[in-house]
């Protein structure tokens, strides 16, 4: 068994497809193939059921090939260590953040990280949850910023703040003057939210269940600053969190208003596999984002 035959398993999975794993590992299928069957052999177990048209992994293959990804990943750790003297606040950090964070938060986060260490620059990937939790667990990741709940034992995850959520509403609205909003007044107007996959609708829908109903009209876009603008042009109202009604993000055309007490909230957290070896990471961007001056939101530490 080796460190290649490993990572040609782990391609093959991530990739379900032996030619594509083959270009991606820089070696030719037949080649690709053979590794693999031999590392069958050897183990005595097989990894993929091989169809004409699709590949899939066994029960059994799953678990090897998550074991291979540990594998892999304490390997490229030692590879690290001696390059880098054990400084793990050196070197790229691939982070994935969900996209009803990402804008509000990453202009803050950025420059608090770069005072504690300005040797991590960030690769930055702005997804829904579901894909970002595939790219952390294949190990293209190294972690993520989401909302909780979130993982299972394989995973770590580390509370961050708390966010209310917050009616925005056009100026000429007919709730423009109103202080607070019953999170079950939102039923009976046209409600744009994020599109479906998207946490953040989730989490208002189970605010607000009143907006399951049948009847209640909810439309949908692709981005929370699309929606702001469909507001302000009139088309309906919206929910928001509050790190996305900062004076940054504030417009003439919009009102924002407070829901009532007890507001709608989530919980935003770190979260990065158990095997992921920069511990210290961890605790810096932690650090970073308790010093980021993020309108609205209630640390946790």
């Amino acid at each position: 068994m080796t460190l290649n035959e490993l990572r040609y398993i782990v391609a093959v999975a991530q990739e379900l497809n032996f030619r594509r794993a083959a270009e991606k590992s820089y070696i030719s299928q037949p080649a690709l193939s053979l590794a693999i069957q031999k590392l069958e052999e050897e183990l005595g177990v097989q990894i993929f059921e091989r169809g004409k048209a699709e590949i899939s992994i066994t029960p059994l293959g799953a678990q090897i090939v998550e074991q291979a990804q540990r594998v892999l990943e304490e390997a490229e750790h030692l590879r690290k260590i001696a390059k880098q003297g054990s400084d793990q606040l050196s070197g790229t950090l691939r982070v994935g953040i969900i996209y009803s964070v990402g804008p509000y938060l990453l202009p803050d986060l950025i420059p608090a990280l770069k005072k504690l260490a300005p040797e991590i620059p960030l690769e930055v990937e702005e997804n829904i949850t579901a894909n970002l939790n595939t790219l952390l667990r294949n190990g293209k990741l190294d972690v993520i910023i989401i909302a909780l709940p979130f993982g299972d034992a394989g995973i770590l995850t580390q509370p961050l703040y708390d966010e209310p959520f917050e009616v925005v509403v056009g100026n000429e609205h007919h709730w423009a003057n109103r202080r607070s909003i019953k999170p079950q007044e939102l039923a009976t107007e046209r409600v744009l939210l994020l599109d479906a996959g998207h946490c953040f609708s989730n989490q208002v829908a189970e605010a607000c269940p009143e907006l399951n109903r049948k009847s209640t009209e909810i439309q949908q876009g692709t981005s929370l600053e699309t929606i702001r603008n469909m507001v302000a042009s009139g088309l309906g109202i919206t929910v928001l969190p509050a790190s996305a009604n900062s004076a940054r993000y504030r417009s003439k055309l919009l009102k924002v208003i407070p829901f009532t007490h007890p507001a709608p909230s989530r919980r935003i957290a770190l979260a990065w596999r158990k095997s992921f070896a920069r511990g210290q990471v961890i605790e810096v961007l932690t650090q970073a984002i308790a010093q980021a001056t993020i309108t609205g939101i209630k640390l946790l530490r």
